[in-house]
């Protein structure tokens, strides 16, 4: 009869080495956890209400749904490569708007205009609707880059200010703005910044228009 031999320090050295041979192939193989892109938003905005003077007051006003293009209807950050091909836009893998950039836009306009002046939606107000309708078109919403490592955040809209009377609606003004802001990175975080820096510059545009023609 024969009997297994016994293994000896020996071998246990080369059976312990290729346990951990094993293990290390095994974590190896085994898919890595895949990276969650970074999501963007435009900040916490108003931290502290501003004192509001009841004498700079200005009329209510509603405040439509922000229109958008397909190419815009996404969470994703957009950039252009003027100098190899201004026609294609491309989204950053690993950046994400929290929501739509018309979304964004949005409500940034609201939180804006609505310092002087009460914003309502459309349907709100009850008996009482605001005499006038303002809706935008955000026609440009990217991170343009001029070279490799120069870009700049474009905002290009479209206002229109309606006047409400009797369940028709005329139009009053209607104005395009275009805002760019350089971009202090040329990656997604940069052109976030400077997206966000172009839409207040053009908010507060809007807001002087606004309180010309009305």
């Amino acid at each position: 009869m024969r009997f297994n031999r016994p293994v000896g320090m020996g071998g246990l050295h080369r059976l312990g080495a290729f346990a951990a041979a094993l293990t290390l192939t095994a974590c190896s193989t085994l898919p890595e956890p895949p990276v969650r892109p970074a999501v963007y938003d435009f900040g916490p905005g108003m931290l502290v209400l501003p004192a509001t003077n009841r004498m700079a007051l200005l009329p209510p006003i509603t405040l439509g749904e922000v229109d958008a293009p397909l190419s815009l209807d996404s969470t994703a950050v957009l950039y252009r490569l003027t100098y190899a091909d201004a026609q294609q836009l491309r989204p950053y893998a690993l950046a994400r708007w929290s929501m739509p950039p018309a979304q964004l836009v949005r409500q940034r306009l609201r939180e804006s205009l609505g310092q002087r002046r009460s914003v309502l939606n459309s349907g709100e107000g009850g008996a009482v609707v605001p005499a006038q309708l303002l809706r935008v078109e955000l026609e440009e919403f990217s991170q343009l880059f001029e070279s490799a490592g120069k870009s700049v955040g474009l905002v290009r809209w479209r206002a229109s200010l309606w006047d409400q009377k009797g369940g028709s609606e005329q139009l009053r003004a209607q104005r395009s703005f275009v805002v760019q802001r350089p971009a202090s990175s040329a990656d997604a975080a940069g052109g976030v910044r400077a997206l966000t820096a172009a839409t207040d510059a053009a908010v507060d545009e809007l807001a002087q228009w606004l309180a010309q023609v009305q």
